[in-house]
């Protein structure tokens, strides 16, 4: 039975496992850490609200942000791996 302990330290884990890595170039790394604040920033809010510490107003814009920040990543993802596969398509 999962239970909200072994669900949080699983959730913990994962966080850990898609931290921005070292030694990438500046700009990737200050997107990486603007989309980690984005979604702590929603955490923070859905915590927040689970326990009715803040205002749904609140939440409801952070998971918007955090949607916003998602389909910007998304999209860069997209635009990179369509990069990639033109270059792998190049006649050497």
């Amino acid at each position: 039975m999962i239970t909200s302990s072994i669900a949080a330290s699983a959730y913990d884990r994962a966080r850990q496992a898609v931290a921005p890595a070292e030694g990438l170039p500046q700009g990737v790394t200050t997107a990486a850490a603007d989309f980690s604040k984005v979604m702590d920033q929603v955490d923070i809010a859905a915590t927040g609200a689970m326990t009715g510490k803040s205002d749904t107003h609140e939440l409801v814009q952070s998971i918007a942000q955090a949607e916003v920040a998602l389909e910007t990543a998304v999209a860069i993802r997209d635009k990179v791996v369509e990069a990639y596969q033109e270059i792998l398509r190049m006649p050497v």
